[in-house]
């Protein structure tokens, strides 16, 4: 190894950390806020994990698919405020995805990998402000999805780097090994549920609650990592440093945020497990 490399390694995980702790900052400061504040704050992480996307997956002729994304996202995440019948927030990224497929056909790119894109950063960015807008204690509900994803994907760095071992699925992701999985769920359930049962919540359903979004975390990780190998991309972009592209770094919150979704509206689950917020 040479020594810029060597240089290149040693303030790797010291700007990780940085930059991970001001992302994450920003997160809990604007869900705190809620409202349009938190709403803006996902608007923008949407648009810039669109324009990583459809770049990754479109070639040079990423624009339109791009715009037809975000305009889409946009005005999902606006009709929630219109307090008129929240489900056609969905039916604004179908007409996106169909959009995007139209687009990238006619640049020549893949109608089905673009309009995917709408549906992999619009649901779950309309997922997220839903919860926090319309669920009942959705701060609480917000918080355990953000604590979940990022002790597991905490755990399963570190679980990766000092333990190592076996591959986890390398047909899907060369770097994910058996013990980062474990490390970072076992973590994530330990104390995402320890925080649940101090404020009174049943411990067994925390588990299973907590577990599942811990998995569907791990489950977004190997997807995205799929998708770049599948590319020929190691990052999905540049834009923070130690951790890649926007893509890279919410990659697990991008399946973690419509399952907590589901959970909450469709199977009408309460977060907190009988706890208090």
């Amino acid at each position: 190894m040479t020594a810029g490399a060597d240089t290149v390694g040693r303030f790797e995980w010291p700007m990780r950390a940085f930059f991970g702790l001001v992302l994450a900052g920003s997160a809990l400061a604007a869900a705190y806020a809620g409202g349009v504040v938190f709403a803006s704050l996902v608007a923008i992480l949407a648009f810039a994990c669109a324009r990583e996307w459809h770049r990754l997956v479109g070639g040079a002729r990423y624009a339109l698919p791009t715009i037809a994304t975000c305009v889409s996202t946009g005005a999902a995440l606006a009709w929630l405020f219109t307090g008129f019948a929240p489900m056609w927030s969905v039916c604004f990224l179908a007409i996106g995805s169909a959009a995007a497929a139209v687009f990238a056909r006619t640049g020549g790119a893949s109608a089905l990998w673009n309009a995917a894109g709408v549906v992999y950063i619009g649901l779950p960015a309309l997922s997220l402000v839903a919860l926090r807008v319309l669920a009942a204690h959705g701060i609480a509900v917000v918080l355990i999805v953000f604590f979940t994803v990022w002790v597991t994907d905490t755990g399963a760095l570190a679980g990766g780097r000092f333990i190592g071992g076996p591959k986890l699925i390398p047909q899907l992701s060369p770097n994910k090994t058996w013990a980062g999985f474990m490390v970072g769920t076992i973590l994530s359930v330990s104390v995402v549920t320890l925080f649940l049962a101090l404020r009174g919540a049943r411990v067994w359903e925390a588990v299973l609650l907590v577990l599942a979004l811990a998995v569907s975390g791990h489950g977004g990780d190997l997807f995205e990592s799929w998708v770049k190998r599948r590319m020929g991309c190691k990052d999905s972009g540049g834009l923070i440093p130690g951790h890649g592209g926007v893509l890279d770094r919410l990659d697990s919150t991008l399946f973690a945020a419509p399952l907590a979704a589901a959970l909450v509206f469709v199977f009408g689950l309460d977060p907190l497990c009988g706890g208090h917020p």
